[in-house]
């Protein structure tokens, strides 16, 4: 298969049209004529995803997040950016990002994090403007197949996605029951308002800052549920190789990427021993 082949898979399940206009989407580097016998899906495009594309003899490297969101003069070599295309171009590998295009499409990211805590999705959290297809948009609204306490809950989401520092915390009553819930794959806070007048009795999401969340409580609003961003997005990974999977029917190999990319390493907690509260 053509590189060409791949992306035409791609843009059908991710239209970059659906993108924010904003976003960078689309072919980064490669030859849409060069042969693809080898895909690896990830969600940042960082040295170690891309090590790892070089190692595993990927010719595309299919990332969530955009390598060059702001514009740039150029991509010299020793600059960091720069030295992943060119390290990219060097192993005659690709790099294609699908990021908000991928959000509001139907699967998108947050249909695979609706997924993977077992939710049953019943459309969009906030729906795609009238000239996208019907069902397409930000988040996921979602149930559970029974309610549950929202300590329960936290758990199951941190069961469900691979581990990081950062864990999964959550804001309400531990007690309260959670069946009805939405999702947003991603930095999340921009939809509290959303989420307040949704009818959910929890909000899955990641980057939540302390001021929104302290006042969302506040006023009443359903649980939040906070998780690393990383995480969030790391089941559109396996939605998105599946897509490919399925399109070329085992002429493309298909791997999901086994890096934590997450930034946070170090994770403490106050000690017995420590300094004044």
């Amino acid at each position: 298969m053509k590189l060409a082949d791949v992306i035409a898979v791609l843009e059908s399940a991710y239209p970059p049209k659906a993108a924010e206009k904003w976003d960078a989407v689309g072919l980064v580097c490669g030859d849409p004529a060069e042969a693809v016998t080898r895909v690896l899906v990830c969600v940042d495009p960082t040295s170690s995803t891309v090590d790892e594309a070089v190692e595993r003899g990927a010719q595309l490297v299919l990332a969530h997040h955009p390598l060059l969101l702001r514009g740039v003069n150029g991509v010299p070599a020793d600059d960091p950016k720069g030295a992943l295309v060119h390290k990219l171009i060097r192993n005659r590998a690709a790099l294609y990002c699908a990021h908000t295009n991928a959000d509001s499409a139907l699967p998108g990211v947050s249909d695979a994090l609706a997924k993977a805590i077992g939710l049953t999705v019943a459309g969009p959290l906030e729906p795609a403007p009238a000239d996208l297809p019907e069902d397409t948009g930000s988040g996921r609204i979602g149930e559970l197949p029974e309610a549950e306490p929202l300590r329960v809950f936290a758990q199951r989401v941190a069961d469900a996605l691979p581990a990081t520092v950062q864990g999964v915390r959550a804001a309400g009553d531990p007690e309260r029951l959670i069946k009805r819930v939405a999702v947003c794959g991603g930095a999340g806070d921009s939809f509290l308002g959303t989420v307040q007048r949704a009818g959910v009795d929890a909000y899955v999401t990641a980057d939540l800052r302390h001021h929104p969340a302290s006042e969302h409580v506040e006023s009443g609003g359903p649980a939040l549920v906070d998780v690393a961003h990383w995480a969030s997005e790391w089941p559109w990974c396996e939605q998105a190789a599946e897509i490919l999977r399925e399109a070329f029917g085992g002429r493309v190999d298909v791997l999901v990427s086994t890096r934590r990319t997450d930034p946070w390493t170090v994770g403490a907690t106050r000690s017995a021993a420590g300094g004044h509260a």
